[in-house]
């Protein structure tokens, strides 16, 4: 018998139905996946967040425009989670820790005193407890 020079990867026949890429889940939709939708029944609530590691049966991946159009049936909540990867805008809060914190470097008699002894910590009014590297501050209000 002759042996068939043909190996298995030459005799498949070539599909282009499986991608690596996600794809959008409503119908007749092609463009990628970029957010996943669950529906949370118990709450009435359907979430809306960034793409899941992996593909699940119970919940939707969704393109950038059909993410963005997303409403929910009367009387449920929309939820959307942020995506990480988006530049969320520092708040009042981050920019107020961050001065803190270039004040609190900007002065090294403080610090070489803390580490010298367990005295410096009573002359800072506002720390109220230490755990290792962190810090429990009093509000400045109080």
């Amino acid at each position: 018998m002759g042996e068939s020079r043909r190996g298995p990867l030459k005799s498949a026949v070539p599909s282009n139905v499986v991608s690596p890429v996600r794809r959008c889940s409503r119908t007749a939709c092609g463009r990628p996946a970029v957010a996943t939708l669950t529906y949370v029944y118990a709450d009435s609530t359907a979430v809306l967040g960034p793409l899941a590691t992996y593909a699940e049966p119970h919940c939707y991946d969704l393109c950038a425009e059909h993410s963005e159009r997303l409403t929910a049936p009367r009387g449920w909540e929309v939820v959307r989670l942020l995506d990480g990867s988006a530049h969320a805008r520092p708040s009042g809060d981050d920019l107020e820790a961050l001065a803190n914190a270039v004040r609190e470097a900007a002065r090294p008699h403080q610090r070489a005193a803390q580490a010298g002894g367990g005295s410096a910590r009573t002359a800072d009014p506002m720390e109220v407890a230490r755990r290792g590297h962190l810090r429990v501050l009093r509000s400045p209000d109080s």
